[in-house]
Parts: structure tokens; C-alpha cells; sequence
């Protein structure tokens, strides 16, 4: 019987990507012509949503029990999908005003129901500038998460099948972010409007249909192994992030390249291949993913991987609650 762990790995040093950051610029100064805007992603993100829209108004008049099956097998890419676009979004790298950005956000989080687009920009910000530390990442999970799931393969099937509210619950500790703003008002007004249209127009089969779409995008799918080949300490118990390099890339908008996200956060997705293909000397050495399907069941059965496989960290470093977005644009100027 392995072992359970009982505490995170906790490290005295500051998260690595921004030295890191500073090296490849100094090296390879061109990478600051990759730090651009895609206004495509916004065209993308509303194809998604139409798509998601056509199939709930074609699931309308079925039985329920066929919402399972196309939002498992359909549903979930084309959220998935829209979770990347909100991403890019929260990262102002769409389009040049933040309000531009806000409103790419709101509308590829209506086929989602639940109005999450501008909270996790709150969030997620916080996550790139206070990597590690426990009570500003919200992407760690809490103690009694970790403790209450451990590593058994059961627990953990479990924790992926609700990891949409394991999230939301885990915000509360983090309680220096400010939670709601005049942005994140507007996405809860905008996308109960949304999800009234779509059962009054479509019925609750439809609704029904995009919100297993989101969940199981999120959750207990093959996608869900993005949450744990981000950091989760898979196959090196001192490697932070992890990227993954495989076809879901092409769907899901590069956001495998998970340490060259990090490491440059001002570069839109589909420059992050350029990165990594002009400073390869930083990347090729680190371990990576090839497959999501294959880390979704090795995070399930192998119980050296529980949820206290992460690393954490009590320096803040210089950074401040002030910081809204990774200062790497501030690096390479430095």
C-alpha cells in the first residue's frame, strides 16, 4: 500500500516563471513581436457558440437522456473550447480595450449558463502573479479538499465529476481578491437574459444539454487531465507546470502550452507554438504531456498522484494585490 500524503510540497523560492521569462528575452529579444492580439479568437468563440446553440435547438423536442451522449462526446470540445476563448479573454488578448475583452468574455460564456467568465479573470490574474501561495491561487486546492479525497481512485473520479464546485468553494478562501465589480454584475445580467431565452425558446432539454456540455468539459472527461497537467506534480515531484503537446491542441486553442502561457502571458494562443519554437533551449528539457486520455487515467489509478501533489509557497515575491496582469510586457522592458 503506498503511502497517503498529507501536505503539499512546499518551496522557500518564487515561482519560476518569471526568471525564467526574463532569460528567454534576453536571449532571444524577438519574442517580443509575438506579444500581439488575435481578434480571431472572437470569431472562433462565436462559431462555438453558434454551434452550441444549433445543437441545443436540435436536442429540443428528444428525450433527455440524449443530451448525455452529445454533450459528452460533442458538447464538451466546443465548451472546452469557449473556456480557452474566456481565457485569452481575461488576458486582454482579443482585442486592444479592456472592455472589448470583457464583452468577448460574457458572450463565450453564454452556452456555459453559469455566469463565470469575469470571475475567473479576477481570479485566474491572481493565479499567474501569486503562483503557489494558498490563499490568493485559487487554483490550489484547499486542505480539506486534498485531505478529504487523498489519493484513492474512487475519491478522485469523484473530485473531477464536481470540480465545478470544488472551484467556486475554494474562492472563498481567497478572500484579498475582490469578487464582484461592475464587469462581473454585468455577465450575471447578461447570461441570466441568456439562459431565460434559451428555455423559453427551447425548453429545458436544451438547457439541460449545454450545462452537461460545460460540465463535463470541466470535469470527469478526458479534458478535465488539462487541470492536472497544468501543475499538478505528475512526473517530476520539482517541475512546477507542464505543458502538453497533442492533436487536442488544435480544438482547444494551444492552451496545452502551459509553462510558455506562464511564461509570457501577454503572447495570444497562436503564437505560443512560436515561442517555444524560437527559444527551444528553455523548453525541450522540460517534461511534458502527450496525452490527455492517458494522464486522466493515471491520475485516477496511480496513487503516488493524490491532490497534495502541488507545490506551494508563502513569498508573495514583489508583487502586489495591485497587479492586474503578469508583468512580463514590464520584464522585457526591464
Amino acid at each position: 500500500m503506498i503511502p497517503t500524503p498529507d501536505n503539499f510540497t512546499e518551496v522557500a523560492t518564487t515561482e519560476p516563471h518569471r526568471l525564467r521569462t526574463r532569460q528567454i528575452v534576453r536571449a532571444h529579444p524577438e519574442v517580443k513581436q509575438l506579444m500581439t492580439r488575435t481578434p480571431a479568437t472572437f470569431a472562433i468563440g462565436g462559431a462555438c457558440v453558434l454551434a452550441q446553440v444549433g445543437l441545443a435547438y436540435a436536442l429540443r423536442h428528444q428525450a433527455w437522456y440524449w443530451t448525455l451522449p452529445v454533450a459528452y462526446m460533442v458538447g464538451a470540445f466546443f465548451s472546452h473550447t469557449l473556456f480557452v476563448v474566456i481565457h485569452e479573454a481575461a488576458h486582454n488578448l482579443v482585442f486592444r480595450k479592456v472592455w472589448q475583452n470583457v464583452a468577448v468574455g460574457i458572450i463565450a460564456n453564454f452556452p456555459s449558463i453559469v455566469p463565470t467568465a469575469i470571475s475567473f479573470k479576477n481570479f485566474h490574474i491572481k493565479h499567474h502573479v501569486f503562483q503557489g501561495v494558498h490563499e490568493l491561487d485559487a487554483d490550489l486546492p484547499d486542505w480539506y479538499e486534498a485531505r478529504l479525497i487523498r489519493n484513492y481512485s474512487v475519491g478522485k473520479a469523484v473530485w473531477l465529476f464536481f470540480f465545478p464546485l470544488f472551484q467556486v468553494i475554494r474562492t472563498i478562501r481567497c478572500r484579498e481578491v475582490a469578487t464582484v465589480d461592475r464587469y462581473v454584475v454585468a455577465n450575471m445580467v447578461a447570461q441570466v437574459a441568456f439562459d431565460a431565452a434559451v428555455i423559453y425558446f427551447f425548453g429545458w432539454t436544451a438547457m439541460l444539454y449545454l450545462f452537461l456540455s460545460f460540465w463535463f468539459s470541466v470535469g470527469l472527461h478526458p479534458l478535465g487531465a488539462r487541470w492536472i497537467q497544468e501543475h499538478y506534480l505528475t512526473l517530476d515531484k520539482a517541475q512546477e507546470t507542464y505543458s502538453y503537446y497533442g492533436p487536442l491542441n488544435g480544438i482547444n486553442l494551444n492552451v496545452g502550452f502551459h509553462n510558455e502561457h506562464h511564461d509570457m502571458p501577454s503572447i495570444p494562443w497562436n503564437n505560443l507554438p512560436k515561442l517555444k519554437a524560437v527559444a527551444p533551449e528553455f523548453y525541450e528539457p522540460l517534461l511534458h504531456h502527450t496525452s490527455y486520455t492517458r494522464l486522466f487515467f493515471r491520475f485516477l489509478f496511480d496513487q503516488e498522484i493524490s491532490l497534495f501533489s502541488r507545490i506551494t509557497r508563502k513569498s508573495r515575491g514583489q508583487a502586489t494585490l495591485k497587479d492586474q496582469s503578469v508583468p512580463d510586457r514590464q520584464l522585457v522592458e526591464a
